[in-house]
């Protein structure tokens, strides 16, 4: 205890990590990867509610909106939707043969998008509370695989990032149509950035930078921040939006390995990241600080504990 950490309970991933989601109103948050385990996190008591092990990789999931159930994304092009309560599986379906990248329900849960890897965004009509879904289109135009995708706040549109670092947007409602001219869509509000890509998000890109330097990034839901996981082990906080070149940010180190995910909880009080190959969860407490937020380090989940700073510390 000389760190003035306690060590709280053992348990946690054996292997890269790349799925993250956190809940829209409670400080649970989910992890999935390729140890197959699929693991809730209770934030505030900085304990594992519970974990359950899929017969395939998990690379990305989505809480719905009503809190209830979780899709999971898996490396086969097989998904799964998990009740919270029971940790059953309500619903499966394959898209393609695959690995998927990406799950995002629309804001008002009616719709579920699926980005894969053979190009394609899968749109599901959602019903029953996120226990039944119904094939509504699918979205065709990338020419890679889909990397990042967010709904504008109407659940009308989406935004989309490939591969081949492509931005393109999509008429859901009208049918799953491409929109040719993109700048139409530059002021559109949306629910959620995650798309590393866009008009908001330019200035997180430090020049030179290799397109695949950015692993995922997350807009907090106040509109005021914006977390950024990098290739180089470290985690950045910008002001959102952040649109000029060479935005200035906060750069946080604590990941031993490539940063996969960032996320920030349903109130803005802490951001959850993953690491690669240190199979670690680290959650971060929100400072606000007048015109602009830090960080502060305050529990981490690795394959063989969970952290918390003891009170006072």
């Amino acid at each position: 205890l000389k760190s003035g950490f306690l060590i709280i309970c053992y348990s946690g991933h054996v292997d890269e990590l790349w799925g993250l989601a956190t809940h829209p109103s409670s400080n649970q948050f989910l992890t999935c990867g390729h140890d197959r385990q699929v693991c809730l996190w209770n934030g505030e008591e900085h304990t594992l509610d519970w974990c359950t092990t899929l017969e395939e990789l998990g690379l990305c999931a989505d809480f719905c909106p009503t809190g209830g159930v979780v899709s999971v994304g898996l490396n086969t092009g097989r998904w799964v939707v998990l009740d919270l309560q029971t940790r059953e599986s309500v619903w499966e379906y394959t898209d393609g043969n695959e690995q998927l990248s990406v799950m995002r329900y629309s804001p008002d849960g009616s719709f579920l998008a699926v980005g894969s890897h053979d190009n394609f965004i899968y749109i599901y009509s959602v019903t029953d509370s996120g226990r039944r879904y119904t094939r509504f289109g699918k979205c065709t135009g990338h020419s890679s695989f889909i990397t990042h995708l967010d709904w504008s706040k109407d659940g009308k549109y989406i935004m989309s990032n490939s591969g081949d670092y492509e931005i393109l947007y999509w008429d859901v409602a009208g049918g799953c149509k491409l929109l040719r001219n993109r700048f139409e869509s530059k002021d559109r509000e949306w629910a959620s950035y995650t798309c590393v890509l866009g008009f908001h998000v330019m200035g997180v890109w430090l020049e030179g930078s290799d397109g695949t330097d950015i692993n995922a990034l997350c807009r907090s839901h106040s509109e005021r921040m914006v977390a950024v996981a990098d290739d180089f082990c470290k985690v950045h906080l910008f002001q959102y939006p952040c649109p000029k070149p060479k935005a200035p940010s906060h750069k946080y180190e604590g990941h031993g390995s490539h940063v996969t995910n960032v996320c920030f909880t349903h109130n803005d009080s802490h951001l959850i990241s993953l690491g690669g190959k240190d199979t670690c969860v680290l959650q971060w407490r929100i400072i606000p600080g007048g015109q602009s937020n830090s960080l502060d380090r305050s529990t981490s989940a690795s394959s063989t504990s969970i952290s918390s700073q003891e009170p006072g510390m």
